[in-house]
């Protein structure tokens, strides 16, 4: 098994309109838990899952972000930062943006968002990503609607359908919050942003790559907590305080 993770790309310039007052003045990245702001928890938590370099995409008070977080070297990390600027780019183009201005190798790459803690076994899910020599993997959780609507039909394993748009009884799994990519899987869409420059959503990707039998996936077992409610980051904070 790999000691280490390939380069984790994290979208963290949301707007975290859900938390109102929470994000009038600061990134759902900054918002306190347990104390201290929620992107120390996840750092520590990449950090401790073999994470050695991070990319944060940023753009809504990126420059709290930036002073905080700085090289991540406190946490063993070597962070750097892609801004998404005053383009709209989508949750597709801002992982483009990220990769294509990395000044590090990002042949095969992670996904996740900044307002998500994923307790799960990183190395893991990497290791099974290597093995099916697929263009992308997609974790995914046995939701059954309890904590978000469902979006994922598993069967025999293997997704069938993907996606919010048409919801489906059979779709009984979530899209987990973690991905992994080789970075062939962008190329037609980084053909067309560079010609259109219109926005793309990483779902996108994620069903184009279904699509094409190119998509691979883990079924994690461990529910995911987010910040990007109030009752999420209060479900967060009992979690962290009873481990």
């Amino acid at each position: 098994m790999s000691k280490h993770l390939p380069p984790l790309v994290i979208l963290a310039g949301g707007l975290g309109s859900r938390l109102k007052e929470l994000t009038a003045q600061k990134p759902k990245a900054m918002v306190s838990v347990l104390g201290e702001p929620f992107i120390a928890h996840q750092m520590r938590l990449l950090s401790a899952h073999g994470a050695k370099q991070v990319i944060l995409s940023v753009k809504h008070f990126a420059d709290q972000i930036e002073n905080f977080v700085g090289d991540g070297s406190q946490w063993g990390l070597s962070v750097s930062y892609s801004h998404d600027g005053d383009q709209l780019l989508g949750t597709g183009g801002a992982v483009l943006k990220a990769i294509t201005s990395a000044a590090t190798d990002m042949s095969a790459f992670a996904v996740l968002y900044g307002d998500s803690y994923l307790d799960i076994n990183y190395l893991s899910v990497y290791e099974d990503f290597q093995k099916s020599k697929k263009l992308g993997l997609m974790t995914v959780f046995k939701n059954e609607n309890q904590l978000v609507p469902s979006n994922v039909w598993m069967e025999n394993g293997e997704i069938k359908a993907y996606g919010k748009e048409n919801p489906s009884p059979l779709m009984l799994h979530v899209d987990y919050g973690l991905s992994f990519f080789k970075d062939l899987a962008f190329t037609t869409f980084k053909a067309e942003f560079e010609k259109s420059a219109n926005p793309f959503d990483l779902g996108e990707v994620t069903r184009y790559l279904l699509s094409t039998q190119q998509l691979a996936t883990t079924e994690v077992h461990r529910r995911f907590y987010e910040v990007g409610s109030v009752e999420g980051i209060d479900a967060l904070e009992i979690y962290l305080s009873k481990h």
